[in-house]
Order: structure tokens, then sequence, then C-alpha cells
């Protein structure tokens, strides 16, 4: 489960408006008959139009200043593990993003608790996802694309004849370019912009900054952790717990849909696996060997990185990096 919370952009000054937003995610809406369309919904309505999402997030934004955001945006996406055991059911989704809210909505470090039904959401669910820039496969096709550009150019100016050169030589090389790239799909180089396969059901949610009555500022942003300050004499409390949110998200999942969660699919071993790859592989060489198995499957099928270390392949070698790390950090 992946979970990402951004504000409404990266820029020094926010619109008034959410339209732009919600007309983006409106793109898989284009082009289909209305029985067809994904709508929006809320905590309590499986339909809410599109004019109703921009009025009510744009008409609360009291007191906010130009260098603020209005909203936040949350996008949940779920693993194609995740989404093949719920049967990729958007019915399950809906479920799953109303009780993830009340996670979200309990995150909040206040005086007076945050409930689901203070805040103002709306969610989307999309079911498609394309080849990106920062994609792997586009960024380790990148080479091989780069120098099939350039080849396609020199065959519009030997067309032109602006330059000489054999042209079936080049085609054939550009072919041969297409054929040794590291990753296809059905058949086909794989480029910008192209869909990718398998479940790719996500939810994008839209969350007001003010709770429902307009006054209360949520700010779930990365720098407003839980804290306590003093306004006007008196201790208040404020900010926001993103690590707790998280494994409130995950555990949400794996108990409605009773989900066998693997070590490596935990929010707390991705966060094991950013600040201390060998303690994650020595908790990952610990598994018994079904799970460890499934584990390296998952590593494989998600793409997820192996640095070049000394990794443990069998218990010889993960007792030495257990002595390593337990000279060097301390036995944890």
């Amino acid at each position: 489960m992946y979970i990402s919370i951004t504000k409404q952009h990266s820029g020094t000054t926010f619109s008034k408006s959410c339209g732009d937003f919600v007309d983006y995610l409106e793109k898989e809406n284009r082009d289909k008959s209305p029985e067809l369309q994904e709508h929006f919904f809320d905590q309590h309505n499986d339909q809410v139009s599109v004019k109703h999402v921009v009025w009510d997030i744009d008409g609360n934004t009291a007191k906010l200043r130009k260098n603020e955001p209005k909203f936040y945006s949350l996008t949940i996406s779920p693993s194609q593990r995740e989404l093949k055991h719920i049967d990729n059911d958007p019915d399950k989704l809906r479920q799953y993003v109303r009780e993830t809210m009340k996670a979200y909505a309990s995150s909040f470090y206040r005086d007076v608790p945050v409930s689901v039904d203070s805040i103002k959401y709306y969610a989307k669910i999309e079911y498609e996802r394309t080849y990106k820039g920062f994609d792997k496969e586009i960024k380790e096709n990148q080479p091989y694309r780069a120098k099939i550009v350039k080849l396609e150019h020199d065959l519009v100016k030997i067309r032109r004849g602006e330059l000489k050169g054999n042209s079936k030589a080049i085609q054939k090389n550009i072919d041969r370019l297409r054929a040794e790239a590291p990753h296809h799909m059905d058949g086909k180089m794989i480029e910008q912009g192209m869909k990718k396969q398998g479940f790719q059901t996500h939810v994008h949610i839209i969350v007001s900054r003010k709770d429902v009555t307009n006054q209360l500022s949520l700010s779930p942003g990365s720098s407003h952790k839980a804290s306590e300050v003093i306004l006007n004499g008196n201790p208040v409390k404020r900010g926001f717990d993103r690590d707790g949110f998280f494994e409130k998200a995950e555990k949400t999942f794996d108990t409605l849909f009773k989900y066998d969660r693997n070590f490596v699919e935990r929010y707390s071993a991705h966060k094991m696996y950013r600040k201390d790859t060998y303690k994650f592989f020595a908790h990952l060489m610990a598994l018994p060997t079904n799970e460890k198995s499934t584990a390296f499957k998952i590593m494989g099928k998600s793409g997820m990185r192996i640095p070049d270390l000394n990794i443990p392949t069998n218990q010889v070698q993960l007792c030495k990096i257990r002595t390593k790390y337990t000279t060097n950090f301390g036995a944890k």
C-alpha cells in the first residue's frame, strides 16, 4: 500500500479554486457514456457531482492566505497483490477509503479530537496508469530511445537529400535497438504514455485545508508534526502524525479484508530499508522460508532496488551481518 499526501502544488502561491485539479481527475470519464463514468464520493454518498465538489472545496477557505494551500491531495495506491486480494472491487475500495479517512482524521493532534465528520473530502477511483519519465522502465530504456531518435532524424534527412547514408542499414539499427531495450510490453519497447498492464486501480482524494465549520485549519504537512505550542499563554496541541496514519491505513486494509501482509509490504519495513539496509535484510533473511520466498518475489515485481551490498544468502552470511550490525551500532 502506497499513500502520498501532497499540498495543492509545489509553488509559493496557490490558486483560489480546485477546478483544474478536479477537471484533471475527470480524464478517465471523457468519451464514456454516463452509466460507465466513475463518480466522486465522500464519507456518506456514492455519487457527488463535479460542480458540487468544486463549489464545496472552494467555499471552505476562510482566512487562508495566498501562500497557504486551500486543499491537500491524498493518493491511495494499493499494490497489484492487494488489488488481486479484493478482486479489484471498487465497492471494497470505497469501503476502505472511508475507513482510512477515519484514521486520517484521528491522526491530527488537537485538544479536541478530530473525527471523520469534521473533515471535508471527496474521492475518485481511477483504473489506469501510464508510464512516466520517472518510472524504472522508462529510465532504463532511455539510452536506447535516445539513439533511436537520432537515427530516426538521420532517416528523415536522408529522405530529404540533406544527408547521405544507407536507409535500410539505419532502419535495421533502429529495429535492433528496439529489440535490445530491456523493457517491452506486448512485443513493443515501453515508452512514455503507454498504459501499464495489470491492476492499476488507485484513488485520488481532495481534502479541504479547513474543517467543515470553515474555522479550524487541518494541515497534514510533513513539517507539522505532533507538538504543543503556547498560544495566548495557553498550551495548544497541533500537528499531524504521518507515520501513525500510514500504519493505521495499512492495518485497516489487513483487518477489513483479512489480508496476510508480508514483511516487505509493511510501511515499517520500507522505513527500515531506507534508513538501515543491513538491518532490513537481516530481518528479511530471518523470515521463515515461505515468507522469505514471497518477499523476494514481491520485491522483484515491484522493482524495489537491491543495493550493491554483501546481501546474505545463507545463515552463515546472515550471522556475520548480525555480528557486524551489533558491533557497529549496538544491539537493537
